[in-house]
């Protein structure tokens, strides 16, 4: 093995430079923020407002988590002007309010119906479930037997967008 002499410069015939090597260890916290993320990156952050003290919105909230959407969860404990604000009927009112793709989403809303309503689009303020029906997401229960229950599309006019069982349409 030679070594080389003080003061002689050594000759890399290789096209890896610094830059090279600088721009490659710059990338690599944006490759690493993307493993393991999913499709949770193509779906819209779901805004979940709901009082302290209520238990399901909990559950809903890890139902929609689990269906990929990224989820944040705002404590109010004025959630009739919120629901006022956002135009929720009374009628159709829950227990919490979620704010997803510029619709609003009230109640116990399966995942599959809120994938459907950004998907289509169409022209209203959001989808409800209103009360708290058994078997629905976060009110899913062991020893609960699910009970049917309807999603309604609201906004100009109000109309069902669909009759469900659990987490599945029917």
């Amino acid at each position: 093995m030679q070594f080389m002499k003080r003061g002689s410069t050594m000759r890399i015939d290789h096209p890896i430079t610094r830059r090279t090597i600088l721009a490659a260890v710059g990338a690599l916290p944006l490759l690493m923020s993307t493993i393991g993320r999913g499709h949770a990156e193509a779906l819209p952050l779901v805004s979940v407002t709901k009082d302290p003290s209520c238990g399901c919105c909990d559950g809903w909230a890890a139902h929609i988590e689990a269906a990929g959407f990224p989820v944040r969860v705002v404590e109010s404990a004025d959630m009739g002007n919120l629901k006022q604000r956002l135009g929720v009927p009374a009628e159709l009112a829950s227990c919490h309010t979620a704010e997803v793709g510029g619709y609003v989403v009230e109640g116990h809303v399966p995942a599959a119906a809120i994938r459907r309503l950004l998907a289509e689009r169409p022209d209203a303020t959001g989808l409800a479930v209103p009360g708290m029906p058994p078997g629905s997401p976060g009110m899913d229960f062991p020893g609960v037997d699910p009970e049917p229950y309807e999603a309604f599309l609201f906004g100009p006019t109000t109309r069902s967008f669909g009759l469900f069982l659990g987490l599945r349409e029917i």
